[in-house]
């Protein structure tokens, strides 16, 4: 029984963090996108996801200062590499524990 409720919580915080890794990898390239057709900055839209990716893009670019390459920015790049490798060493390893739990569990009840 507390393989199974592992399981589930395992999975649940598995399948959450991947899709708000996934969400917010879309607010970052719509952000990028917008960069090229220079939107309204008072647009509620606008600001949302200049409030959203600024904070993260102004750490990259603090951290990483060789990012700014002839005035263009690539800390979009490497926000999205981020989440891909996050996604590639957090969650895929947490949906495969959580599988294996579950493969335990189904042996378990075979044998039994």
């Amino acid at each position: 029984m507390g393989n199974v409720l592992l399981r589930q919580i395992t999975l649940a915080i598995a399948t959450v963090l991947g899709s708000l890794l996934n969400l917010y990898w879309w607010i970052v390239l719509i952000a990028v996108l917008l960069t090229w057709v220079n939107p309204d900055p008072y647009n509620p839209v606008v600001r949302f996801l200049r409030s959203v990716t600024e904070p993260v893009f102004y750490q990259v670019r603090r951290r990483l200062p060789f990012i700014v390459v002839s005035g263009m920015d690539l800390s979009p790049i490497v926000v999205m590499l981020g989440i891909y490798v996050l996604q590639t060493v957090v969650v895929e390893p947490l949906r495969e524990f959580a599988f294996t739990l579950h493969a335990a569990a189904i042996g378990r009840v075979l044998a039994g």
